[in-house]
């Protein structure tokens, strides 16, 4: 005796299967109408993204994008805000919960070259400290634009010990938009499907205003 609910399964991913195949068709067709000068301005269009991009990249690496560097003066926090639209600032003392979050942000820091990665003795920043609330090490200050949009304190929102991955920061970061995250880590080897989103993450990067 046939199993109703296993017909209705089936008829439902053959209706999904069909559907998928159907724009495939659509997205092949259209290529297939492309002719030389349609073709032309596309690739004329992704040499500008390109262009555009590693000229972005090149403005970033100039303000100390793409490593972890520290920062030893009030003044120069200012600085360092004042050149980059995201910065992800450490506030730290010599710990070793400061260490562990030391090791985490030198990884993510060449990984996202569009955030600005740095770290700031809090014991010597006592205006700054005292200005931004800092007062549980280590604290990560997310700015955005000039201003402190959200912090990460301690380890708490990270599994509450020091054992956490670097994935599991990235992806807090992720939720506050001070790094370019899509739910996929980048720290991951990249499937096709990766790759097509990096694709469009670039088209993202590419409409930042910095």
């Amino acid at each position: 005796m046939a199993n109703p609910i296993q017909e209705i399964v089936e008829k439902q991913v053959l209706t999904v299967a069909k559907a998928m195949e159907d724009k495939l068709d659509e997205e092949i067709a259209s290529l297939e109408k492309l002719d030389e000068d349609d073709l032309e301005v596309l690739r004329e269009k992704r040499l500008q993204q390109m262009k555009k991009m590693a000229e972005k990249k090149k403005r970033w690496m100039s303000h100390g994008h793409g490593e972890y560097s520290e920062i030893h003066s009030e003044k120069d926090f200012f600085s360092v805000v004042k050149a980059s639209q995201r910065v992800v600032c450490h506030f730290y003392r010599e710990n070793w919960p400061c260490k562990v979050m030391d090791k985490h942000l030198s990884i993510l820091a060449k990984e996202h070259i569009e955030t600005r990665f740095v770290k700031i003795q809090a014991e010597k920043s006592p205006f700054l400290a005292e200005r931004l609330k800092i007062v549980v090490l280590p604290t990560l200050a997310l700015i955005k634009n000039t201003k402190v949009d959200d912090y990460v304190v301690g380890f708490n929102e990270l599994g509450g010990k020091d054992d956490f991955s670097t994935e599991d920061l990235e992806e807090r970061l992720g939720r506050t938009q001070v790094i370019h995250y899509e739910g996929e880590s980048s720290l991951k080897p990249k499937s096709s499907t990766q790759t097509r989103r990096s694709v469009r993450q670039s088209a993202v990067s590419d409409s930042d205003s910095e």
